[in-house]
């Protein structure tokens, strides 16, 4: 299994740990549900290193990201970020991904899940003409992600960069915690708040930073989180996880990301989108909470009081801030009204859910 930069304090820590997309990763460290509520209401530090991160270089550069993402990059400036998708000839989601603008016109930063890296960078590739210069910085770069209402206040103290008035999803680029070329972005997958940091693995910098950060917020009670809470975290917010809410045979108009779905430019899937859209899509993706007891998981049977199968859940938990099941799930686009009710197949039993209106909670 690969490392993170991190993976030394994890084991310090105790942190339970697994393997994810390759990499041995923490899963908790107090318990997922202390660790929750830790960032829901105040700070927690996120190790994400396993992301991945591409540099697209050149006059070509905004061009490609035109190509090969739904969304309209050339709305970007510098300092700005987008929530955006790939998507393959039959619009299948290729992944989903963040674009930073660098220089308006001719850098771009594209984080990609990291399970994804090598497919990602496969598919940017082949959709070079050969006019952009790509670099793979995954494996040198470092990744934290520090999110809570409290994580900008604990850490504005190590920079003279304004974070704590940074924008939401516009990023800033300098000194922090003593080191240089440190950029931090007002995004994260929590709903919570907060910030991410990228800077270059290399001397003893993760370990300065890190201890920085715990230093800075030592009074105030962050504390480490793991991946468990990060799934927990982004569920209550609706927020598609890849490979479970999202994957190479699910279509953004099917996914509710047809607002990242631009049709005033062209990019692979294009037209296969558009024909979708004209017709109408036959599932969707929905938010549900259980009525009766029992906790939803991936890859579940959805079906209706006949017990007709309509659909499958994609995502489920028990809600540490609601106190009750939910979960994501695709069903026939005739079962999904808010409101209309569903039944999740969990050890032979039919349970009643009912769609609800997503984010499940307001932060």
């Amino acid at each position: 299994m690969k490392t993170t930069p991190f993976t030394k304090m994890h084991l310090n820590l105790g942190a339970r740990m697994a393997e994810f997309a390759g990499y041995n990763m923490p899963i908790s460290y107090s318990g997922i549900n202390d660790e929750h509520q830790t960032v829901r209401t105040n700070a927690g530090v996120f190790d994400v290193s396993h992301m991945g991160e591409f540099i697209l270089k050149g006059e070509g550069s905004l061009d490609l990201v035109q190509r090969v993402t739904t969304n309209d990059a050339s709305k970007l400036s510098a300092g700005k970020v987008q929530y955006s998708c790939m998507t393959n000839v039959n619009a299948g989601i290729v992944d989903d991904l963040l674009v930073y603008c660098i220089e308006e016109n001719k850098v771009y930063m594209l984080v990609v899940n990291a399970s994804n890296i090598e497919k990602d960078w496969e598919w940017i590739s082949d959709h070079n003409d050969k006019s952009v210069e790509m670099h793979d910085i995954s494996a040198k770069t470092a990744l934290l992600a520090v999110q809570g209402p409290n994580a900008t206040k604990i850490l504005q103290g190590l920079t003279e960069m304004d974070i704590l008035n940074l924008k939401y999803y516009s990023f800033v680029k300098g000194k922090f915690a003593g080191i240089d070329n440190v950029l931090i972005s007002a995004t994260g997958y929590t709903g919570a708040g907060g910030v991410e940091i990228y800077f270059e693995d290399k001397e003893d910098h993760a370990e300065r930073i890190w201890n920085s950060i715990f230093e800075a917020g030592k009074s105030k009670g962050i504390k480490p989180i793991g991946l468990g809470a990060r799934d927990t975290l982004r569920l209550e917010m609706g927020y598609c996880l890849y490979g479970n809410d999202i994957d190479d045979f699910t279509t953004p108009l099917e996914a509710g990301l047809s607002w990242i779905t631009k049709f005033n430019k062209d990019f692979e899937g294009k037209s296969f989108l558009e024909k979708q859209k004209a017709a109408g899509i036959d599932k969707k993706l929905v938010g549900f909470e259980m009525i009766e007891k029992g906790i939803p998981r991936h890859d579940y049977r959805i079906k209706d009081q006949e017990g007709n199968l309509i659909g499958r859940v994609t995502s489920g938990t028990q809600s540490p801030t609601l106190g009750k099941a939910i979960g994501m799930g695709y069903v026939a686009i005739e079962n999904s009204p808010i409101d209309s009710e569903i039944y999740v197949e969990i050890r032979t039993k039919l349970l009643k859910a009912r769609v609800v209106k997503l984010p499940f909670i307001q932060q």
